[in-house]
């Protein structure tokens, strides 16, 4: 009973020239529902492109290995990192590459050093991120023994690669690799880090970016060991 007093007590304080707006209200409803229906769409659409890229990466092994490096280098993944000691640790596969202006690049030739070998790309923000944090390391240990080489991995080769350097001098060795390269070392994303140690034995990996400063300890502690 009050709530019945309260209601015709408001309608008995409305104007009484005042009439429902039918028109606005049918267009506000109708408003709402093409906004639902673009949302559905929307929702539709997404799903199509998840199904299909996900059959893609599971057919075709090349557009796999380019998902797995864009996702998670632009997703800001967790980096993984694995650590090597004493008889764990196994010899990297050694290559012979050419630089920008020709020069080969044999890995074996830096036995008695410790490189740091940096697979990266001109597309991945997070090794662009690294590359500063590497010269720098190659300035400040070059004389303790230590190499920086980068392996470009982009797939346009040396024609995205010669613009980059030229903007952006680097302080160390670069060559580009190939898929055959990525497979020996087991490259699925980057950025991608080495450590090997003087002997030619992978000491340590990282995959994603790595925390500069632990890993320059990381590394100082590479170039403290005597070479066996």
């Amino acid at each position: 009973m009050e709530n019945n007093n309260w209601v015709d007590h408001r309608l008995a304080a409305l104007n009484q020239d005042w009439q429902p707006d039918v028109q606005r209200a049918l267009g506000q409803l109708g408003q709402r529902q093409a906004a639902e229906a673009r949302k559905r769409r929307g929702w539709t659409w997404a799903a199509a492109v998840t199904v299909t890229a996900g059959l893609c990466i599971a057919i075709f092994p090349t557009p796999r290995a380019a998902a797995q490096r864009i996702c998670e280098t632009c997703g800001g993944f967790i980096a993984r990192q694995v650590a090597y000691t004493g008889h764990d640790r196994k010899a990297a596969p050694n290559f012979t590459l050419t630089d920008a202006s020709g020069r080969r690049v044999r890995l074996s030739d830096y036995k008695g050093k410790v490189v740091l070998l940096d697979f990266w790309a001109t597309w991945c923000h997070g090794c662009k991120t690294e590359i500063p944090w590497f010269m720098e390391f190659q300035d400040r240990y070059k004389r303790s023994g230590l190499e920086v080489i980068g392996v470009s991995m982009d797939g346009e080769g040396w024609k995205a690669v010669k613009p980059f350097i030229e903007q952006h001098p680097f302080n160390y060795a670069i060559v580009v690799g190939d898929d055959a390269l990525a497979k020996r070392y087991g490259l699925d994303s980057m950025p991608m880090t080495l450590l090997i140690d003087r002997t030619g034995k992978i000491a340590a990996a990282h995959v994603g970016m790595v925390d500069k400063g632990s890993f320059e300890k990381e590394l100082q502690a590479l170039l403290d060991q005597r070479k066996s």
